[in-house]
């Protein structure tokens, strides 16, 4: 993860001053990006503990389609309660754009009336995975959660809006644009959770996965984050751990399907989440 922290010590010497719609204040750096080989070991951050599980678990919200924090596997993801209604309702966010754009969705309180909806929602995911297996030379294969129609719909608007794959000689490769990217706290949970998505999709389509391209529009650091992130900065790396995956179609693949083997890090550095 030396390319991770390369970019924390760029934003951090180069960022600039800013303000920001939490009131924190950031340093920040326009247009990034990065890249992660897959075949070098699993991304995953060793200078501080990522909580890994909660990264699976959130990944199967989403590639389940749900938009509750009351839904299925919601209660191992309490990341999204601050922003939920009083009924544990995001609107439709992420996992309701991968898995069916335009489709009926449950409406938050206090939220505007919703578009005119499909009967069935567009499977973008499912889509993407049809295209890769009949014409995996496609320019198409992409993943949008940008519903312009349905942002005002949704809890909070989708930082990582847009993902495409690419197939080459085997190996599956993932570009990702972020709009906005919190370097200490989400930026580690984004980079790992494409990377298991990179696995699933792979493994479903009988390929390798191969580098992860991190492509970051307001890449930035909360003030009240530079303490910590210096810290990390004055560790030593450890080895990257290996991602392990039963051999499951993608839709049936469940928690204790994914594990990590080799994870060395170093202690949990607690950020507070600017909301």
């Amino acid at each position: 993860m030396k390319q991770y922290l390369e970019l924390v010590r760029q934003v951090l010497t180069e960022g600039e001053l800013r303000s920001d719609r939490t009131g924190t204040g950031t340093r920040s750096v326009f247009g990034t990006q990065t890249k992660y080989d897959l075949r070098a070991g699993f991304p995953l951050l060793t200078t501080k503990k990522v909580l890994f599980p909660a990264v699976v678990r959130e990944l199967l919200w989403f590639l389940r389609g749900a938009t509750s924090v009351r839904a299925g596997l919601a209660e191992h993801t309490p990341i999204w309660d601050a922003w939920a209604d009083p009924d544990g309702e995001l609107g439709p966010i992420y996992g309701h754009q991968w898995r069916s754009w335009g489709g009926p969705f449950t409406p938050r309180r206090g939220s505007p009336p919703a578009p005119p909806r499909l009967e069935h929602g567009i499977d973008q995911l499912a889509d993407a995975i049809r295209l890769i297996k009949t014409d995996p030379t496609s320019r198409r294969i992409l993943v949008s959660a940008w519903n312009v129609a349905e942002l005002p719909h949704m809890a909070l608007p989708p930082c990582h809006l847009l993902f495409q794959f690419y197939v080459v000689n085997g190996r599956l490769d993932c570009q990702l644009y972020q709009r906005s990217a919190d370097l200490a706290l989400g930026v580690p949970f984004n980079i790992a959770s494409y990377a298991v998505l990179m696995h699933l999709v792979a493994g479903e389509c009988g390929l390798v996965p191969g580098i992860f391209t991190h492509t970051l529009g307001d890449a930035h650091v909360y003030l009240n984050h530079v303490a910590g992130l210096e810290e990390q900065l004055a560790r030593t790396p450890y080895p990257l751990p290996r991602l392990v995956v039963a051999n499951k179609p993608l839709d049936e693949v469940a928690f204790e399907d994914i594990r990590l083997e080799g994870y060395q890090h170093h202690p949990f550095i607690k950020f507070p989440i600017a909301v």
